[in-house]
């Protein structure tokens, strides 16, 4: 997944190089993919490139209301994390809108290692209810907000 840039102050793509191919991709900070690849012409000796955007499809097997998530007695349960940010970020990719959910965790960051898991639906941040905020407000939170971050989410269970 490269480095931890999911949640970052800019829109600006960002590119790391890439393997053989000349192809470069990393996160945007709005959580989409951004590839930039060289253009071959065969006509000239030089090579131009333009950056590709694309969205990656939700990690979600079907859409959620935050209602279904509160109901009492439903298939979901509720986990806290403690995750403190180091210097590239808090290694995971918020997504959605009413409610946000983990749309992917770096393996070795911070989020991982305080057990966030995709598709875990965010709840609240450092004890502010975020269940009816898009995930570009609940990005800004985690940016403005402490180097630590106590988030509770709700994880559907497993019968």
């Amino acid at each position: 997944m490269g480095p931890r840039t999911a949640v970052a102050p800019s829109k600006e793509a960002k590119e790391v190089a890439g393997g053989p191919g000349g192809a470069r991709m990393r996160s945007c900070s709005d959580g989409s993919i951004c590839s930039r690849r060289s253009v071959d012409s065969s006509n000239s000796s030089s090579s131009s490139s333009s950056p590709v955007l694309y969205n990656p499809k939700s990690v979600l097997k079907r859409p959620v209301s935050t209602e279904e998530l509160q109901r009492p007695g439903g298939p979901y349960i509720k986990k806290t994390f403690t995750i403190v940010g180091d210097a590239v970020g808090w290694g995971f990719v918020v997504r959605g809108n009413r409610p946000c959910h983990i749309q992917a965790v770096e393996p070795c960051g911070p989020a991982a290692t305080a057990g966030v898991k995709v598709c875990q639906f965010v709840v609240s941040l450092n004890r502010l209810s975020v269940l009816n905020l898009d995930y570009r407000t609940v990005s800004h939170l985690i940016l403005t907000g402490p180097r630590t971050v106590v988030m509770e989410v709700m994880e559907e269970t497993d019968h």
